[in-house]
């Protein structure tokens, strides 16, 4: 199965996203804050640098759940101030 190449758009949301876990995880270690998420440190690590911009849901669960964050304001979040110009492609 060949995987369809991710839109700018797509790219920015998955930075924007590491961004925000990456703040919202503050002075606590990676391997701490991914332990209690039930992660590895890597996984949580690609996310952050954007390596990892569209990372299964359930996972982006468990991190908001450990680092206190909304789901619906992470989601928020991560949209804003996004290039208006690309919408994302709709499923």
């Amino acid at each position: 199965m060949v995987r369809t190449p991710l839109t700018p758009w797509e790219r920015q949301r998955g930075e924007r996203l590491g961004a925000l876990l990456r703040e919202a995880r503050g002075r606590r270690s990676m391997v701490e804050v991914a332990a209690v998420a039930g992660l590895s440190a890597e996984t949580l690590r690609k996310i952050e640098t954007g390596r990892a911009p569209t990372p299964a849901f359930f996972t982006i669960t468990a991190l908001a759940s450990t680092l206190g964050l909304s789901l619906d304001v992470l989601a928020d979040a991560c949209v804003q101030g996004l290039d208006e110009g690309e919408e994302p492609m709709s499923a």
